[in-house]
């Protein structure tokens, strides 16, 4: 075959590949470097390989504070997004009510509005409210954001459901609370999940919105911005590394999960 021939065949292929390649090559970068022995106070030229952070993650005054802190406003963030978003989806699709095409537009005004305006914003507001800046102050901001995702996910899912299997399962003598729960929760759980997991993300790698509503407290974005401008110790690639490798293996599971699930019905 020639090579022409077999390049046209499978461009669509190489341009998936070369794509995820160029996506992927900053978490290689990240992870290389995780084994890194500097010399000085950036790791941003290569030495010589080490363990020695990979021993002790937690070596880094602050760090591992930061990384706590974090992932517990990501974790609070994205279980009250995800129950107001999921209320809020089902209410603008099942429900008809005054102005519900002024709420449906301004749903999505977080995702368009520039982060650093909703800052300032969320900061104002804050501020006229009396409210010391702190942990409080950025989960309510963190939830404020995330919301228009869950929506946005969700809210497709639940258009996407077929009424007549609600029908049904009343048919069958099942009560709201039995309907809700045993036919329209698992129909709409995926993109439930998809939402929440999005939301999660977002707070997590948050670092605008934060800066401004964040007071005296630090987050793990905001660490790595305040160690970018003394020093950037190799374990901030070890929690990066960590993370992403945590992300990847989450995946995996949910994809195994998935097709063992296919082929038990199928």
């Amino acid at each position: 075959m020639p090579l022409v021939t077999w390049l046209k065949r499978r461009l669509v292929v190489l341009a998936g590949l070369l794509t995820l390649a160029y996506l992927l090559l900053p978490n290689v970068i990240v992870t290389v470097f995780s084994f890194n022995k500097p010399k000085g106070r950036f790791n941003y030229a290569w030495q010589r390989f080490s363990t020695d952070a990979w021993q002790d993650p937690c070596g880094v005054a602050g760090l591992c504070g930061s990384l706590s802190r974090s992932l517990q406003i990501a974790v609070w963030a994205t279980a009250g997004a995800t129950a107001l978003g999921t209320m809020i989806s089902f209410a603008l699709v099942r429900y008809r009510f005054r102005a519900r095409g002024a709420v449906n537009s301004l749903i999505f005004l977080p995702m368009a509005m520039p982060e650093v305006v909703m800052a300032a914003s969320l900061l104002t507001l804050f501020l006229n409210m009396g409210a010391q800046l702190g942990f409080w102050t950025i989960l309510i901001a963190h939830i404020m954001f995330c919301l228009s995702f869950v929506v946005t996910a969700v809210k497709a899912r639940v258009m996407s459901m077929d009424p007549r299997l609600e029908e049904a399962a009343r048919d069958l003598y099942a009560g709201p609370a039995q309907t809700f729960l045993r036919v329209t929760l698992p129909i709409a759980a995926p993109g439930i999940a998809a939402g929440a997991l999005l939301s999660f993300a977002l707070s997590f790698d948050d670092f605008i919105i934060t800066n401004f509503n964040a007071g005296s407290t630090v987050t793990f974005p905001m660490f790595v911005w305040g160690s970018a401008q003394r020093g950037t110790p190799v374990q901030i690639n070890v929690i990066g590394t960590a993370m992403f490798l945590l992300a990847v293996l989450f995946v995996l599971v949910a994809m195994a999960v998935t097709n063992r699930r296919n082929k038990q019905k199928a």
